[in-house]
């Protein structure tokens, strides 16, 4: 898969998810993605949630994993 392929599915998957973050007050961004890690950052009610990482791992990167298997992580940049 090339990058460009990589960043449109990524998109996809946080397209996907979006929705959901933004209906509890949030939002997500997507800063890079560098050796199949992919760094995002949580906006607005997200930022601060106490279950922002559980959202993180089970939510946004179970999804982007489904759109680009090669991804091995998500991490939130703060």
């Amino acid at each position: 898969m090339t990058a460009q392929e990589t960043l449109d599915n990524v998109e996809k998957a946080l397209d996907e998810i979006r929705p959901f973050l933004i209906s509890d007050g949030g939002n997500i961004k997507l800063l890079s993605i560098e050796d199949n890690v992919v760094n995002v950052q949580l906006e607005g009610a997200c930022n601060g949630c106490s279950v922002n990482q559980m959202t993180l791992k089970n939510g946004v990167e179970a999804t982007i994993k489904k759109y680009a298997p090669q991804i091995q992580e998500v991490i939130n940049v703060t």
